[in-house]
């Protein structure tokens, strides 16, 4: 999910001035030595580098995409990051330089993290979803002791309209397409509107935000998460709903392992689950529209080669219009207890 920079097309050079002695530089700033070791991770929205120092340890250094979030977002990022800590919650938070968790160097805003390994959880795997469950429910319960001031809220304006309207306002859609574009997505967005209309008394709280399996790291039992980037407010559901997939049956399984480990820290309004078939909509709504915004940025055009062209337009349409259907239909999750 993207952040608050709605006006960023066009900015494709935004990196251009980070090569690799900016970034050894900015990290020795806050006094310590690299050792020369650098390598670059994937990350397309933000910078994330591998550094080796010269007392043989390693670090992460992420580089923020300048003008995406205020320094005041990012640092109640860190901050919700260093209250996981606090609580023993496995998430990797930042480290404490000089007594700070974010930094600059020129125009570029930074922070610093231990280097965590792990590898992905697997979703098939019923120990795995329940360990997933636990970490969620802990998290959230102390996410709702506080509320968020800087970081966005999760709403369909933000993720569904502002998206569609940037995509439909442009020229990147081919022009055949844009017209059985612009009307299933703007019928998406609607049937959107009114689910969360329709689930208005929801509880929000603070989220990890963009919580799927990338994002969790999985190392002898103990799953960890990674990359709160795009925290927000919202629905407890936003946090669980992307460790589900397959057929219903499947879903319901999946939901139950992880509603049973996360109901042994947490409470969970099943109501939400409502809002699981919306919240993939906006997803599609404003992955198209962030791949959009990024399709002329050195980096971006050799990892996604195959984004922009007939076919993808033609599958992203097809995709909404199946997604149109599942919103048209009653809600099929359940939390039933997994035997």
């Amino acid at each position: 999910m993207d952040g608050s920079d709605q006006n960023s097309h066009g900015k494709t050079l935004v990196y251009q001035n980070l090569d690799p002695a900016v970034v050894l530089n900015a990290v020795e700033s806050l006094g310590v030595t690299c050792n020369g070791s650098l390598f670059a991770l994937n990350s397309y929205e933000n910078r994330v580098y591998r550094i080796g120092l010269e007392d043989g340890t390693t670090i992460i250094a992420k580089f923020y995409r300048p003008e995406r979030w205020s320094d005041e977002a990012i640092r109640e990022e860190l901050s919700f990051l260093l209250e996981l800590e606090d609580a023993e919650i496995p998430a990797v938070a930042p480290l404490i330089i000089r007594g700070e968790s974010f930094h600059r160097y020129e125009q570029f805003g930074f922070t610093i993290f231990p280097a965590v390994g792990g590898r992905a959880p697997e979703l098939d795997n019923k120990e795995h979803l329940t360990q997933i469950g636990r970490l969620m429910g802990r998290l959230h319960a102390l996410a709702k002791t506080r509320e968020f001031q800087h970081r966005p809220n999760l709403s369909v304006q933000r993720l569904g309209s502002e998206p569609v309207n940037y995509l439909c306002s442009g020229d990147v859609i081919p022009l055949e397409l844009q017209p059985a574009y612009e009307a299933v997505a703007r019928a998406v967005t609607a049937r959107s509107r009114e689910c969360f209309e329709s689930h208005s008394g929801v509880n929000t709280q603070r989220l990890h935000g963009d919580c799927h399996i990338g994002n969790i790291l999985w190392m002898d039992g103990v799953a960890t998460l990674v990359d709160f980037d795009d925290c927000c407010t919202g629905p407890a559901v936003q946090d669980l709903w992307m460790f589900l997939s397959g057929d219903e049956d499947y879903m319901n399984i999946g939901l139950s392992r992880v509603l049973d480990g996360y109901t042994e820290f947490n409470d969970f309004n099943t109501r939400e689950l409502g809002l699981i078939e919306a919240l993939r909509a906006l997803r599609m709504l404003h992955y198209a529209a962030w791949l959009t915004k990024r399709r002329e940025e050195p980096a971006f055009q050799i990892a996604f080669p195959w984004f922009n062209d007939r076919r993808y337009w033609d599958e992203h349409i097809l995709g909404l219009r199946e997604q149109l259907a599942v919103l048209q239909e009653p809600p099929k999750l359940e939390f039933i207890r997994a035997r």
